[in-house]
């Protein structure tokens, strides 16, 4: 059995959750052994497991199907995600819906990363095989070391007794980036630091207008990746991620597999492998996140870090590539 691996336009959103993915899909294959390409010119495999739904894409299936190949959709995106998102997302939502439905249609399996996303992609008439298969995290990688805190607390003057607390993602409404804002502004003895690419975040108006009125207690360093942002995640008293959809949220499996604090907002995506008290802290809205955040900090509640650290101990690469394993062999037998 060989893979072929397909992300279109890698370059364009290879900084997104659905590069991290990608780049998690093929150390998953590595560990269980699994041979694969991404060469778009290799005909020799038996399944295209195909990312993106970026117009190119047909150009690949056409391909797979033309060689009598299997394919497997890894269905990444949903419409309930693409709202709130980029400028104008809400108004061409519907289209980019029936969009994902016609490319996710063309596939004889389809994987999604949750439970909450095969309900959705169900919800929309779809009814090819689905599997819901997280996305996994890199025990490896994401376990700060104390010369990654070193470095991230000597390049942004962390102090010692700083509190600190940060999010990784688009600074996007969807995500909670205003929500993130408005609770920075209420807490201001407290840093907060929000990670990400504000530029090809293309910010609607809300966003650049919060943009322009930024409390002085809260650092937007931009998008950073290695071990400075594996340094922040180790230093950070709370990882914050108030974000109200998500198919499963990559870097929340990267906060818990770093052993942080996690707080979330309450939405269905993570009511199937995240309780509330349990292996985190979920809130509802700003005034309920500030109270939170002050029970956590001065340790009213207690740190859930180990449990949640179960939680990503579950989904590393190793098992992943099994349960993709059993997949490839379901779709060729079909």
């Amino acid at each position: 059995m060989k893979i072929k691996l397909y992300f279109g336009r890698e370059n364009t959103i290879k900084k997104s959750g659905i590069g991290r993915a990608f780049i998690h899909q093929k150390k998953a294959l590595e560990l269980t052994g699994i041979p694969y390409t991404v060469d778009f010119d290799d005909l020799d495999y038996d399944i295209l497991h195909i990312n993106t739904v970026w117009p190119d894409s047909y150009r690949i299936i056409n391909q797979a199907r033309k060689n009598n190949k299997k394919i497997i959709y890894h269905a990444h995106s949903t419409e309930e995600d693409f709202r709130n998102s980029f400028m104008f997302s809400n108004t061409v939502s519907g289209i980019y819906k029936k969009w994902l439905i016609s490319m996710y249609s063309k596939a004889d399996y389809i994987i999604t990363p949750t439970p909450y996303s095969k309900r959705l992609l169900e919800s929309y008439g779809i009814n090819i095989p689905i599997k819901a298969i997280s996305n996994g995290v890199d025990l490896e990688q994401f376990n700060p070391t104390k010369e990654q805190i070193s470095l991230f607390e000597k390049e942004y003057n962390i102090k010692e007794d700083d509190i600190l607390i940060i999010s990784v993602g688009w600074l996007f409404e969807r995500k909670g980036f205003d929500t993130f804002v408005e609770v920075a502004r209420k807490l201001p003895e407290y840093r907060f630091m929000w990670f990400g690419d504000v530029k090809m975040s293309v910010p609607t108006k809300k966003i650049k207008d919060l943009l322009d009125n930024l409390p002085d207690n809260l650092l937007l360093p931009g998008y950073v990746s290695g071990d400075v942002i594996k340094g922040a995640y180790g230093r950070s008293n709370i990882f914050f991620f108030p974000s109200r959809e998500e198919t499963e949220g990559i870097v929340v499996l990267e906060a818990l597999a770093s052993r942080c604090n996690v707080l979330l907002r309450d939405i269905p995506v993570f009511s199937d492998w995240l309780t509330n008290g349990v292996n985190c802290y979920m809130g509802k809205d700003t005034d309920d996140f500030v109270d939170i955040i002050k029970k956590m900090i001065n340790h009213e509640y207690p740190s859930l870090i180990e449990q949640g650290y179960q939680v990503a101990k579950q989904r590393q690469l190793a098992n992943i590539g099994k349960e993709l394993l059993e997949v490839y062999n379901i779709t060729l037998n079909l």
